[in-house]
């Protein structure tokens, strides 16, 4: 950082900076972020007759008004609210903001390049094979530009800015108002001396001390990390201190920019704001109630990537708003948390949801009930008048007393039919909704209800991370099921395949589709069919696990093995090609212990699952189980 001499002196009229150059443009937003014109609530507010707020605005008046920080506090915040619109890497205030999934926002301009991703199969989606490195040091993550959009909130906020800004200035030019404002030296800031004096000049700024800040950033003068010093000019007949029409400014915007700062699920300040791909941004609590039904955005029905967990490890909140929050209406949202937390403290009392402890349930399988006992009777006809669902998990035998008689992750299931017979029995069908984890249980009129906290998968990001950190091979499987293995080479040239080769790899005499992500490999080296081993399939490519598992059904199917029935397909459908639904599906046919399907219920990924269901495969394979599958009769 260039340092520079905090002189304050009296400054030529030629060294007066009245109106920057314009902004860029904000036209190329998202019809959602159109700039708005100045308005009347960037105007000053008149003591004598205080503006009244629309009355189909929410009513925020006294509440907002005692919530509101002081301005006072605003004005010794002047360097920092302008940072907050600075672009972390041109310094420029935001134009077409983008915020990415680590949270932080850059102009759309200062995106990085982007490069081919060599290493990821799964999802094989056209979007996601080229990322970018994150300009954020903090971050060090690779980001798809399918996962970063222009952030509607930032850029609604940037425009208001900008109107309260023009209004501001155009004020300080007609009242003559003028600050002196000079870049501290960086190297006085750290408590070292310095004998460079290069950088920008003391320069006399129109306005206060905001408007010379936001000047100063606008025309390129001011590093992103850069503090100011300011000091007011004097003006004969000035009816006020600049510092007043700063407080009015503030005021304005403080009152401008709430408006933006509600969650369109909840409708209240935003508490721990969280961003998705589509540029929109809720509380994270409220984002987190909506994937339990969708995964799609709630304002634009987009279908969004983002893990339904919203961990902050892989889903930070967006940094922009969040500190916009704290510093404009902090009181008003250590109410909300406060509010929040009472709710949060009296949910965690609460055992919401019934168990029903008989046997293993997977997301989006059908599972076929018989209710008999009194108990589930009463239990399926409270649930038949809720929202018709109830918990599905495993018994387990008690190794002592105290221990819980089933076990901790179970399947959601949600009941789409019903036949009631007149000695009270009946016959349910339910469908599998998502995983979950019991938390606490207890028993209400004989049957187990528990508290419990939803299991779901790691993001696509996350997944494709994983990937990228565990791929050795690539493998195509010849008519015996053994395996022709590639080993990948993600950085030098290939020392054994030429160039007919590498455009095509052979399976059983048949070349592979060009459209197969090993075309995209930089480097291959091929190896001789072998069974596969354990070893193989931890380093194996999503995708080759995946054909792997999907050609071990196909084969199955040519040899009619008599665990896939009529009547298991016509109950569990035909082989799935989702990859999300393939393992499931998987489990639901396949003749294994039911404390090893369990397995499934306790991964995070696609890939974790294909492991498994490829360990099956082996172990099958390697027990010559085939013809016993073949011979096995499934009631």
């Amino acid at each position: 950082m260039a340092s520079h001499q905090a002189d304050l002196g009296p400054q030529s009229p030629a060294n007066v900076c009245g109106v920057a150059s314009a902004p860029p443009s904000l036209s190329d937003h998202h019809p959602d972020q159109q700039r708005r014109q100045p308005s009347d609530s960037l105007r000053r507010p008149s003591p004598q007759a205080p503006a009244e707020p629309p009355p189909w605005l929410p009513k925020h008046s006294d509440q907002a008004q005692t919530a509101a920080d002081s301005v006072d506090a605003l004005l010794d915040k002047t360097r920092a609210i302008v940072r907050l619109f600075q672009c972390h890497c041109c310094s420029i205030p935001y134009t077409s903001a983008y915020t990415l999934p680590c949270g932080r926002s850059i102009c759309k301009r200062c995106l990085p390049r982007t490069h081919a991703r060599n290493s990821i199969t799964y999802p094989a989606s056209p979007v996601r094979l080229e990322a970018f490195e994150c300009p954020f040091d903090d971050c060090d993550k690779q980001h798809v530009l399918d996962d970063c959009s222009l952030d509607v909130i930032v850029n609604k906020t940037a425009a208001i800015f900008v109107d309260a800004i023009k209004l501001a200035r155009s004020e300080a030019l007609a009242l003559h108002l003028l600050t002196h404002v000079a870049v501290q030296d960086a190297w006085r800031l750290a408590g070292l001396s310095s004998l460079r004096q290069s950088g920008m000049a003391p320069k006399t700024v129109a306005g206060g001390r905001l408007l010379a800040t936001w000047t100063l950033a606008e025309a390129g003068e001011l590093d992103y990390g850069a503090e100011l010093v300011h000091r007011h000019v004097p003006v004969p007949g000035a009816p006020q201190e600049p510092d007043a029409y700063d407080a009015q400014t503030l005021a304005a915007l403080q009152k401008a920019m709430r408006n933006e700062m509600d969650c369109q699920i909840c409708y209240g300040l935003f508490i721990d704001p969280l961003t998705t791909g589509c540029g929109h941004t809720f509380c994270r609590s409220c984002l987190h109630r909506v994937l339990d039904h969708s995964r799609c955005c709630p304002v634009c029905r987009r279908a969004l990537s983002i893990n339904p967990l919203l961990k902050r490890s892989s889903c930070p909140s967006n940094y922009f708003i969040s500190n916009l929050v704290e510093t404009f209406w902090s009181t008003e949202l250590k109410s909300r948390k406060a509010l929040l937390a009472a709710e949060a403290a009296l949910r965690q009392t609460e055992l919401n949801l019934p168990l029903f402890v008989c046997t293993l349930a997977f997301p989006y399988m059908p599972t076929f009930l018989h209710i008999f006992e009194p108990r589930y009777r009463l239990m399926i006809r409270r649930a038949l008048e809720g929202d018709r669902t109830f918990g599905m998990v495993l018994p387990k035998p008690q190794r002592r007393s105290g221990d819980a008689h089933f076990c901790e992750l179970g399947t959601l299931l949600r009941i789409v039919n019903a036949q009631f017979y007149p000695d009270g029995r009946s016959l349910i069908e339910t469908v599998g909704l998502s995983r979950f984890r019991v938390v606490r249980y207890g028993l209400l009129d004989g049957y187990t209800v528990a508290k419990t906290e939803r299991v779901d998968d790691v993001s696509v990001e996350e997944e494709e991370a994983l990937e990228a950190t565990e791929v050795g091979y690539d493998a195509d499987l010849d008519t015996a099921g053994n395996a022709n293995l590639v080993v990948l080479d993600q950085g030098g040239q290939d020392a054994h395949d030429n160039d007919s080769d590498s455009k095509t790899l052979h399976s059983g005499g048949e070349p592979l589709a060009a459209t197969d992500s090993l075309l995209h490999r930089p480097s291959t080296t091929r190896r001789e069919g072998r069974p596969l081993t354990i070893e193989d399939l931890n380093m194996m490519s999503t995708e080759s696990l995946i054909c792997f598992a999907k050609d071990f059904v196909r084969r199955m199917g040519q040899q009619s093995a008599r665990w896939m029935t009529d009547r298991m397909l016509a109950i569990y459908g035909e082989c799935p090609d989702d990859p999300i639904v393939f393992p499931w599906w998987f489990a639901s046919t396949l003749p294994v212990k039911e404390y090893e399907k369990y397995r499934l219920l306790a991964t995070s990924s696609v890939r974790e699952r294909f492991k498994i269901c490829a360990l099956w495969i082996l172990e099958i394979q390697r027990s010559h189980w085939s013809r016993s599958l073949q011979d096995c009769v499934i009631l």
